[in-house]
């Protein structure tokens, strides 16, 4: 009826009118609700890019008490500041090679599972070709860079990286925006060549590509540099996005090499010798808190010299090559300065995760004493002579008794499965951790990645197809970073390491330990490193069972992760002189091959001649 009061014409109109304005309201509603989305979302990625950054700083064959806070003689204050915010960790292991340790620093998962179970240097012929034994990053290791990047952190790297030789090995391939990196186990620090037969040049490459190195080349001030670079390139953009930076320091791996005017500063620190610097560092252990009271100290190795019995030029020369060392760890920490002042005037200092460690103990190693090495430093420009000691041209190692020294109060050194080659200084800072003098739990280098991950609240395996992933191996850090408990590993959980045959089982306080020559006799011990950290006290006589179980629980571990031992009589020395001269002859082969048919008309004429006219005027004399 209330219809019948309009005309057709009203009625039409008003369900035109109706449905404009239902059309109105529609489009101020959606509008309404993209507004809402569009502010939401900013807010949405700005709450994402508050995320902290993360800053890992790893040292290239230092020892326990190489390191300021743990009692060094080198001035290191940037790591000081961070290690007096952070934590100390005084019972981490990391593993006794570099790039298995690298390999399991960057993934979180065990050496052999990697691929990197060795280093190529002293790999064996038995080992060669076998799962985990590959030299490179196997398919489905994961590393840190990897995980980061898929949550939209930018991933930087710079300096050493030696984690295989092929062009889809490099950083790029493996979770790095931007990286300048060495594919060696080592260079040199001032000029872009290599330090040893095993390289026919020094391996650089930035972003996959072959690359060189500026005029002013010094490895640590480079590579901070560098890494500014890249930092600055990424702040271009109009919106922060966390990062991750992975600075691989050469710093102090051979040669040893430091600017004069530091080394010069700490003439006279050195001259007592190593067994007084063994003794004085155990005691800076001791008042710091990083050991306790009783602490023994291991014995020096077998067959060291005694300082006392050297000239004094020898004596002058080895206080110096200590002096660089320490001099070349002060260059180092003053370019982490340079980082951190950098940070600190971005504002992103007090929001960044840092991690600072060494890759495996002190090295021993003296290239003077490898045959053939003399000839080849003449060849390559390298010298030994105190008066540019650690400057360009200077070819400069601590050697195993200064080495020994580094790791004090533990026994031997980088190589071995001892814990003057495994245990290692680590500090992590950050946001809302708290300091805390030391953290002595038992700790692994297979920790590092998914503390990161717990800390930043990523989870471990991505979830779309975690089946195609290598499993991390390592536990976080977490708990124990914020103090809910004083373990991470049970007592009743054992933990196994293994390169090149130098084996370590940790389980509870116990240690089962096995090292090859030539510091090494391949013996298996057993070791409490709660009483007895030094190793000094061999328990596998007097407590057959738990040796017996520690033995049972490693072959476990080998099983399990596909240990393959070296060969027998393995000695990585003699093995790496044989795979520098066969890699230097694969390199090598139309040199070689063109000099030996220059050599061989030469040796005709010089030797095989004239024994022949010898020969002949003998047969030729009449019987006397």
């Amino acid at each position: 009826m209330l219809l019948s009061l309009f005309p057709a014409c009203g009625i039409q109109s008003l369900s035109a009118l109706f449905v404009q304005h239902m059309r109105t309201v529609l489009s101020a509603i959606l509008s309404a609700v993209l507004t809402a989305v569009l502010f939401a979302l900013p807010a949405v990625a700005n709450a994402q890019d508050q995320r902290p950054n993360v800053v890992v700083i790893l040292v290239d064959d230092a020892g326990l008490t190489d390191f300021a806070p743990f009692g060094g003689e080198a001035r290191m204050p940037a790591i000081q500041r961070l290690a007096d915010s952070g934590i100390k960790f005084s019972s981490y292991h990391t593993s006794p090679l570099c790039a298995p340790s690298r390999a399991m620093l960057l993934t979180g998962i065990d050496n052999h599972r990697t691929g990197i179970a060795t280093i190529p240097e002293v790999l064996t012929d038995n080992q060669t070709g076998k799962p985990g034994y590959s030299m490179f990053f196997e398919p489905g290791v994961k590393t840190l860079a990897d995980r980061l990047k898929a949550e939209g952190y930018a991933t930087y790297m710079t300096g050493k990286w030696h984690l295989g030789r092929r062009e889809q090995d490099l950083p790029n391939s493996h979770g790095f925006d931007r990286s300048f990196a060495l594919d060696a186990s080592g260079a040199d620090n001032w000029e872009q060549k290599p330090y040893m037969g095993y390289y026919d040049f020094a391996p650089w490459y930035e972003d996959g590509k072959p690359a060189d190195l500026p005029e002013d080349f010094y490895s640590s001030k480079f590579i901070v540099d560098r890494m500014i670079n890249y930092l600055d390139s990424g702040q271009q953009a109009a919106q922060r996005q966390p990062f991750f930076s992975y600075l691989a320091f050469q710093a102090i791996h051979i040669p040893v090499q430091a600017p004069r005017e530091i080394t010069d500063s700490y003439n006279g620190i050195y001259d007592q010798g190593w067994q007084q610097l063994r003794e004085r560092r155990r005691q800076r252990a001791i008042e710091l808190g990083l050991i306790a009271a009783d602490t023994p100290l291991a014995e020096i190795p077998a067959g060291s010299q005694d300082w006392d019995a050297l000239s004094q030029q020898q004596r002058n020369l080895y206080a110096r090559s200590m002096q660089v060392q320490a001099a070349m760890l002060e260059a180092m920490d003053s370019h982490v300065g340079r980082l951190l002042d950098y940070l600190e005037a971005r504002g992103e200092l007090d929001n960044t995760l840092f991690i600072v460690t060494s890759d495996n103990g002190p090295e021993p190693s003296n290239p003077l004493a490898v045959p053939g090495m003399r000839p080849w430093m003449r060849f390559n420009g390298y010298n030994h002579s105190i008066d540019n000691l650690g400057e360009k041209g200077s070819m400069v190692a601590i050697g195993p008794e200064w080495a020994s020294a580094s790791a004090s109060p533990f026994n031997l050194f980088k190589f071995y499965a001892a814990e003057g080659g495994i245990r290692v200084p680590l500090i992590i800072a950050g946001p809302e951790i708290a300091p805390q003098r030391w953290q002595p739990a038992t700790t692994m280098v297979t920790d590092i990645v998914p503390t990161v991950l717990d800390y930043l609240g990523i989870q471990h395996q991505p979830s779309d197809q975690p089946a195609k992933d290598v499993a991390i191996t390592g536990r976080s850090m977490m708990p124990l970073i914020e103090g809910k408990v004083d373990a991470i590993y049970r007592a009743d959980e054992a933990i196994g390491m293994e390169v090149s045959g130098n084996s370590a089982l940790i389980k509870g306080d116990f240690k089962l330990t096995r090292n090859t020559p030539p510091h090494g006799d391949n013996i298996w011990r057993l070791y409490n490193l709660a009483l007895d950290p030094g190793e000094s006290n061999d328990l596998r006589n007097q407590q057959p069972r738990r040796f017996a179980e520690l033995m049972a629980d490693y072959q476990r571990y080998e099983a399990d992760f596909g240990v393959v031992s070296p060969a027998a009589g393995f000695d990585y020395i003699e093995q790496t002189m044989r795979n520098s001269v066969a890699k230097y002859l694969h390199n090598n082969w139309l040199s070689v091959a063109l000099a030996a048919l220059v050599a061989l008309p030469l040796l005709w004429l010089l030797l095989f001649l004239p024994l022949r006219t010898i020969y002949r005027r003998a047969r030729s004399r009449p019987n006397q």
